[in-house]
């Protein structure tokens, strides 16, 4: 395609909680971006297992790109699909789903890891794959379904973007940065670890080829194109289809693509943060401390740790419903940047608060065993929320930074909670380093990005896709304050307290 005009792009961008499909012009010195369609994604509890609804999640892509094809006026340069990371389909030997996937909150991996853990030491697992511990990670999810009649019966198993892929072209494949958070491929070759897989019992035939970000991954099949109203072909690509991964390829960084002088935070339901590495970090220390090297686009390595993030607040929104007490967002968040700060703080990280329930009360409880006042009111709880995700992003920032050997002068926060100005504010304040927020919908542009790139619109490296971000897309700055005894106190009250780089 010449790069002389712009073409227009389809994001599927699935989440946990929603999904959209966005419609992006991409060219020289432009990179426009519109939603078109947005639709719920709501799991589905039944006999006890709580599963995806993804045959709804699939309606609402082909709804998505049926209102892209009539948003972009003309025919669309390609489709690209992101997602959350680690939970797949099944298919039997026709490619008909072997039942809906399972949601990775399932209670079905309870002992799991313990049963890994006696066949390959979580040291060796670490040293093999770089993956942190998390209790849903696809091969505890693989070894809890050993037995299964469901594992029996497969002949393939896709991770969700490779799914929606697969129904939209027919064709089969498994993007690797997505592939990398299942636990079961080398960061350093890039590639599937038959030892661990040999270890673990999981046969690697049921995985299709790996692709990489910018592979072909099939047009859309004639009958998607006759549903959808889209004029073919229509490629679909290969995009960073874990979610994170497309997001940071949006990070508006000024620098190399090696990821020296900034941290990210890609905030949603979870908090993604850490830095961009040319290579995985496996040392014991770094397992101990549970970061992950997943996978990232142009060969890097997204060094990171899991925050619960934002899901503290919107599990505590949904019980104030439930409860007959409904919050306005806005008015909560402005009454927690009056609130009194850091009055009580919890660690985000601590798998009490991964399950779906009464949030205010589990936070409550947090409290208490710390010896720190309970939260009473909606608006302190918010306030403990956001106080303590900034401390969790800070502890991330300040640990990877001593455990890679790299540095960074800048955090950019990306995804949904750039919207959000005071847990802006909060993480400048506890890193004591500038945070610049945006944009919003960065994994929806990496995705995009990472189209336009392979269809020659646009071109250069990771600098040069960050350099059209910058140029087009809107940022807000903010400046930390001075002083951070406060936030070094109330850290080593839950005892999540980092004595590194100080700025």
């Amino acid at each position: 395609m010449p790069p002389t005009r712009t073409h227009s792009f389809a994001a599927v961008d699935l989440g946990a909680s929603s999904g959209r499909v966005m419609v992006a012009r991409v060219g020289p010195g432009t990179l426009d971006l519109q939603e078109v369609h947005r639709f719920a994604n709501r799991p589905v509890r039944t006999g006890g297992t709580l599963h995806w609804d993804v045959l709804a999640l699939y309606r609402g892509v082909l709804d998505g790109l049926r209102a892209a094809g009539a948003a972009a006026g003309g025919p669309l340069a390609g489709v690209g699909i992101d997602s959350w990371a680690v939970d797949y389909g099944l298919l039997d030997a026709d490619g008909a789903l072997l039942g809906n996937p399972v949601h990775y909150r399932d209670t079905r991996t309870d002992g799991a890891p313990e049963k890994v853990a006696a066949a390959l030491p979580p040291e060796e697992l670490y040293a093999a794959t770089g993956i942190q511990h998390l209790p849903f990670n696809t091969v505890f999810q693989l070894v809890a379904a050993q037995g299964t009649p469901q594992l029996a019966a497969a002949q393939q198993l896709l991770l969700i973007p490779d799914l929606i892929s697969y129904w939209l072209t027919g064709e089969a494949g498994t993007e690797i940065t997505n592939a990398s958070t299942t636990q079961l491929v080398d960061p350093r070759t890039r590639t599937w670890s038959p030892v661990v897989a040999a270890r673990l019992g999981i046969d690697l035939g049921l995985f299709p080829p790996l692709r990489s970000p910018g592979d072909p991954a099939g047009p859309l099949r004639s009958g998607v194109l006759a549903e959808t109203g889209l004029t073919g072909p229509v490629p679909v690509t290969a995009v960073g289809s874990h979610d994170t991964a497309s997001a940071v390829v949006a990070v508006p960084a000024d620098g190399g693509g090696d990821g020296s002088g900034f941290a990210y935070i890609a905030t949603g339901t979870w908090s993604l943060a850490g830095l961009e590495l040319d290579r995985p970090v496996l040392t014991e220390a770094s397992r101990a401390a549970n970061f992950t090297n997943e996978l990232g686009v142009d060969g890097t390595v997204r060094y990171l740790r899991n925050i619960m993030g934002l899901w503290l607040l919107q599990e505590c929104l949904r019980t104030w419903e439930a409860q007959g007490d409904p919050q306005h967002l806005a008015a909560l968040l402005d009454g927690a940047a009056r609130a009194a700060p850091l009055r009580s703080v919890v660690d985000a990280g601590d798998p009490v608060f991964l399950a779906p329930d009464d949030m205010p009360r589990r936070i409550a409880r947090a409290c208490a065993r710390t010896g720190q006042p309970e939260p009473r009111t909606p608006v302190e709880t918010t306030r403990c929320v956001l106080d303590s995700l900034a401390l969790a992003h800070r502890a991330a920032v300040e640990e990877a930074q001593a455990l890679s050997g790299r540095t960074a002068g800048t955090v950019h926060v990306v995804g949904g909670g750039a919207h959000n100005t005071l847990l802006c504010r909060l993480t400048a304040d506890a890193t004591g380093l500038p945070v610049v927020a945006g944009p919003a919908e960065a994994a929806a542009l990496g995705n995009v990005l990472v189209q336009a790139r392979a269809a020659g619109v646009v071109g250069g490296g990771l600098a040069g896709l960050r350099a059209l971000v910058r140029a087009t897309q809107p940022l807000r700055y903010y400046r930390p304050a001075g002083d951070r005894s406060a936030w070094d106190e109330a850290a080593d009250r839950i005892g999540t307290g980092c004595r590194g780089r100080r700025t």
